[in-house]
């Protein structure tokens, strides 16, 4: 006969082992420390792999100097894209219209780009979920959503992988960030187009 204990411990050990099988799903990290952390992040470089909205794919080096700056060099390419300044200037040789100048403000980008990154604002986010160990939030200008929006995805301890932006048209830009290096000095230079 078995006893009471046994039977406790033979009820138990499925639990037990599927509780070593399956890790813990990983909390969805609160948006105040994503936005603090955001506004610790002064300069910032990467390598990053880009998918473009028409499935094509680009890499390249990424520079952000907050607020408001972020420079992406491409490889094996002459393409160039400079916020500074209020202003997004995108270089394309293969256009021939000349470089194309967006305000800033109009870009999803500029959230994270902006000099105090508020999350918590009425109406910016609009989904903050867990998703694979991963945090996701959707974000927009609560004042222009339609401008776009940009869903970031952060891994614990917080860090910004990603980020996808779909752009007033719809068009979606998916950019995969490299390892940062963060806090080195980045010149005035990179933000300027000659």
């Amino acid at each position: 006969m078995i006893g009471v204990m046994n039977i406790r411990s033979l009820a138990l050990a499925p639990a037990l082992v599927l509780g070593l099988a399956f890790p813990a799903l990983a909390e969805k990290i609160p948006l105040g420390e994503i936005s603090r952390y955001l506004n610790s992040l002064k300069t910032v470089s990467s390598e990053f792999t880009q998918v473009n909205a028409d499935g094509s794919i680009s890499t390249g080096t990424v520079y952000i100097r907050r607020p408001g700056r972020v420079r992406f060099e491409y490889n094996n390419d002459k393409t160039l894209m400079v916020a500074s300044g209020g202003t997004v200037t995108v270089v394309d040789p293969k256009s021939n219209g000349g470089p194309q100048k967006y305000p800033l403000s109009k870009t999803p980008l500029s959230i994270i780009l902006a000099a105090n990154v508020d999350l918590g604002r009425a109406n910016m986010v609009t989904g903050h979920s867990e998703a694979k160990n991963s945090t996701v939030v959707t974000a927009q200008d609560p004042e222009h959503p339609e401008y776009g929006n940009i869903q970031m995805v952060f891994t614990s301890p917080t860090e910004l992988r990603q980020w996808v932006v779909t752009d007033d048209s719809g068009q979606k830009t998916t950019v995969i960030l490299g390892e940062m290096r963060k806090g080195a000095s980045i010149a005035d230079s990179k933000f300027v187009i000659r």
